[in-house]
């Protein structure tokens, strides 16, 4: 079977041949954890993701491109400096990476941190991936103008039609696995042997939540809440609120009676973004939104549903304890009122992943995470960051587990 080659551009080939390609020694020698050679290739792919006309109609591609940034780049490499001279840190060797096609940009993270720590890559990129994937691999080969030879000669990207036997042929190769997905996805390429040395980096299904202080709402002013409303929709209907950092359930904290007037003024603000943004909702969503809503009151998950048009349905939660993890559908949040930051924490499963929050103190939000002791949650940002990846991400430290260590004792 011939594979689509997507970066570098080239002809159809087949995974055999594209592994003898890389294999082979790169000009100038091996790539090295922070390379110039990568450096200097990422840093001029993310001026193109950050030229206007790009990240205009992607605004997604700036926060790629801003994350590509030397500065950025020099800030992560920083992390892997600890101190010890006895202790030397060399790339992994092939890292294979099988990205989600919900989530079209995903794929580049993964591979410029793995690239950034001097592996050789290969990437499968979706033939469902569209829009913004193509953009993104359109400025990759723009890149390659001024780059070194040895870009092309180990970092690969490629598009085919599920394939057990050549995605069997990329792990048996491979170093390190990266699987995205869901659960059963990741456990359908976990049937496909690695090398006895080599292991998965997996990042399965996941569930994330908004937490709004009921207390902490009333005491922003009129500008912040607007802003929070223009960030909560920045978390949930970039990539349809199907990304694994997208809020699926909103927390209000505080007095219920209080938290029914930010409620209705926080729903009036969204509806305004929502507006001004133009966000419309095909037939086929309306109709997904309606039949996962209905399923969730038949199933007495909740209590109570509202639409707000097309773009805007709202449930009310039966019991905080009883949270709904799945999708239902592009701006779909079921919410529930709760007395205390701490009565989230018998609600929490270790899947749940991201806390978008609102109006709480930096003290409020560690003395929950220390509550939590690991069992859940990874990440807490503030609303309008949820979908900003970083270079720790699902409690893993990429750059780390994209290098391996070799210690000098004498």
């Amino acid at each position: 079977m011939k594979l689509r080659q997507r970066f570098p551009a080239g002809a159809d080939i087949a995974a055999d041949a594209l592994l003898a390609e890389i294999s082979a020694e790169p000009e100038g020698g091996p790539l090295k954890v922070g390379d110039e050679r990568i450096i200097s290739f990422l840093t001029s792919f993310a001026r193109k993701l950050l030229a206007p006309a790009v990240a205009r109609r992607f605004p997604e591609l700036a926060s790629l491109g801003f994350f590509l940034r030397k500065a950025e780049i020099a800030k992560a490499l920083a992390r892997l400096s600890d101190g010890d001279a006895s202790t030397l840190r060399f790339a992994r060797g092939l890292v294979f990476h099988i990205p989600p096609a919900n989530v079209d940009t995903i794929f580049v993270y993964s591979w410029a941190l793995s690239a950034l720590a001097g592996n050789r890559n290969v990437v499968r990129i979706s033939p469902r991936s569209a829009g913004a994937a193509e953009a993104v691999v359109d400025a990759l080969n723009e890149a390659l103008a001024d780059a070194h030879p040895a870009v092309v000669q180990t970092q690969r990207m490629v598009t085919y039609d599920r394939n057990d036997a050549v995605t069997a042929t990329f792990s048996a190769a491979a170093d390190l696995r990266v699987i995205w997905g869901g659960d059963r996805s990741v456990n359908e390429v976990r049937k496909l042997p690695l090398a006895p040395h080599a292991r998965d980096l997996t990042f399965p299904d996941r569930a994330s939540f908004a937490v709004i202080s009921v207390d902490g709402w009333q005491a922003a002013s009129a500008e912040a809440r607007k802003e929070a409303a223009v960030g909560f929709y920045n978390d949930s209907y970039w990539f349809d609120q199907a990304a694994c950092s997208s809020p699926r359930v909103v927390f209000w904290v505080g007095d219920a009676e209080k938290a029914e007037a930010g409620r209705e003024e926080f729903r009036r603000l969204l509806g305004e973004v929502l507006v001004a943004r133009g966000e419309v909702i095909d037939p086929a969503m309306a109709v997904q939104k309606r039949v996962s809503t209905y399923g969730a009151a038949a199933d007495g998950v909740a209590t109570s549903i509202r639409f707000d048009g097309n773009v805007l349905a709202t449930l009310e939660l039966a019991e905080p304890t009883v949270l709904v993890r799945e999708w239902l559908g592009t701006g779909t949040f079921p919410q529930v009122t709760v007395d205390r930051l701490a009565d989230l924490v018998p609600a929490i499963e270790r899947k749940d992943q991201t806390l978008s929050v609102f109006g709480f103190s930096r003290d409020e939000l560690i003395g929950l995470v220390n509550t939590l002791a690991g069992r859940g949650i990874d990440r807490v940002v503030p609303f309008g960051s949820a979908l900003t990846f970083s270079a720790i991400w699902d409690g893993f430290d990429l750059l780390h587990e994209f290098t391996r260590l070799t210690t000098v004792s004498v």
